[in-house]
């Protein structure tokens, strides 16, 4: 809808942007939220790393807000009725919200991914698989960004579809394995759990399983 230049110039509704613009604005809080929680857990692995992992969280969530506003500024132009007159600056604005979703929800999400897994795949805090999986999206999505970025293929096409998915199914088994089992007990986690996590027992994880050796690595 939004790239339809028949929006801004005629009696569209404007539900379905402002909706979209909500739930974009509940993903830029979250990326925020899961930032600061993983931070209390992740830094005693690497603290350098785990603040980057943080301030990658937060511009990621800046760029989110940018296009929000973006995306926003786009429905008073149609509600003021001015015509043709506001096609070229809708048409502007819905390109820089396309591009900050480029760099803030498809290449900033390479750089969570590198440092993320970077912290849990040595901890083994979840199953090494899970990070795995995300630090070999992470070149496959950066590929695909350079390709929408120098007009290989389109933003929206299968390749960028078929580079996204690793880091999708990354960021889905790992908020899936959190919710459910949480992570595995370890000298990281040991006598060190962030308030509101359940303790567990003393001889397995923070919700089932083995106690793990840490890595050297």
């Amino acid at each position: 809808m939004r790239n339809d230049p028949n929006y801004v110039l005629g009696p569209g509704p404007d539900d379905p942007i402002l909706i979209v613009a909500i739930l974009e604005v509940i993903v830029a809080l979250a990326c925020v939220g899961t930032a600061v929680v993983l931070y209390s857990v992740v830094k005693r692995q690497h603290e350098e790393i785990a603040m980057g992992f943080v301030g990658s969280r937060v511009l990621e969530a800046a760029t989110i807000f940018v296009g929000v506003v973006t995306l926003l500024s786009v429905v008073p132009l149609r509600q003021a009725a001015v015509g043709a007159d506001a096609l070229a600056t809708s048409q502007a604005l819905v390109a820089v919200n396309n591009w900050t979703f480029v760099l803030g929800r498809s290449f900033l999400p390479v750089v969570n991914a590198l440092l993320l897994g970077s912290l849990l795949y040595p901890s083994r805090l979840v199953p090494r698989i899970i990070p795995l999986v995300g630090r070999i999206g992470a070149p496959l999505l950066l590929v695909s960004d350079l390709g929408v970025l120098f007009g290989l293929w389109p933003q929206v096409s299968a390749l960028t579809a078929i580079g996204a998915l690793p880091i999708a199914l990354w960021e889905f088994s790992l908020g899936v394995w959190l919710v459910v089992k949480r992570f595995k007990r370890s000298p990281i986690t040991d006598g060190r759990i962030p308030a509101g996590l359940p303790q567990g027992d003393d001889h397995g994880s923070i919700r089932g399983g083995s106690r793990p050796e840490i890595s050297p690595e």
